[in-house]
């Protein structure tokens, strides 16, 4: 299942977890996407979109 925002393209951040000892991990930043119905040229349809994008009011739920 992919991890990206269909409206923005976010997509995963990779970076390290450091430890106290300087010991480095890998890790991952996930973006926060929920999967909603969308009012898409007349259709309903699912998509994946981030939290940020949808407080912005990008598309519009469908009812």
């Amino acid at each position: 299942m992919s991890k990206i925002c269909e409206i923005c393209g976010k997509k995963p951040l990779f970076g390290h977890n450091v430890s106290h000892a300087n010991n480095k991990t890998n890790r991952r930043w996930e973006p926060n996407l929920k999967k909603v119905k969308i009012v898409d040229g007349g259709t309903v349809r699912s998509i994946k979109i981030c939290t940020s994008c949808l407080k912005r009011g990008v598309v519009q739920k469908a009812a």
